[in-house]
């Protein structure tokens, strides 16, 4: 069995704002593979069904994002999940917007869903899809007002000229997804990097 993670933060003032994309591509891919999310289990709203022959649990944590290890611990023990079957989307502020990147481990390069996550599981080998959103153009001096200028950000809602490249890139992310389920990480890598 796989769980499938989008990272988010509850609450319709979040629902459209850059760091619920990996909400938002979870929801799509739920919906091609006609899985609702109709269960509320460790502290998450889940889904259960078959992709490719193969079951799979799809979550959205109902935590705020830097509190998103403790749904998913807690997802893995109630399913009795192998954290080498762990599979994370999330927004990466270092890739321009619209681009994908797939990858087993590594740090968290300072996200910090990803950062609970590791922090509750104790480990970093589990696969991420990382969705790009782009970085503010300007930054202040100031480290302080760098790290309020990030997180206001990653809270505010993709633009107009933004949204186009979103659209594109949400259904792209089902694909990876389905392409890792059924092909592996490699071929998903060199498919979708």
């Amino acid at each position: 069995m796989k769980l499938i993670v989008g990272l988010g933060n509850l609450g319709r003032e979040y629902a459209n704002n850059r760091h619920n994309i990996g909400f938002t591509c979870l929801k799509h891919f739920a919906k091609t593979q006609g899985i609702r999310f109709g269960k509320k289990q460790g502290q998450a709203r889940i889904g259960t069904g078959e992709v490719a022959g193969g079951k799979v649990v799809v979550a959205r944590p109902q935590t705020y994002m830097n509190q998103s290890g403790e749904s998913v611990s807690r997802l893995i023990k109630r399913f009795n999940i192998n954290p080498d079957d762990l599979l994370v989307i999330h927004d990466d502020l270092d890739l321009p917007s619209g681009t994908i990147r797939i990858r087993r481990g590594g740090s968290s390069g300072g996200h910090k869903g990803i950062n609970s996550i590791i922090a509750d599981l104790d480990r970093q080998d589990f696969i991420r899809i990382r969705v790009g959103i782009g970085r503010p153009t300007t930054f202040e001096d100031d480290t302080q007002n760098k790290e309020d200028e990030i997180i206001a950000y990653v809270l505010s809602d993709f633009t107009p000229e933004e949204k186009p490249v979103i659209h594109k890139v949400i259904p792209r992310v089902s694909e990876a997804i389905y392409c890792l389920l059924t092909d592996g990480l490699t071929a998903a890598m060199n498919k979708y990097n």
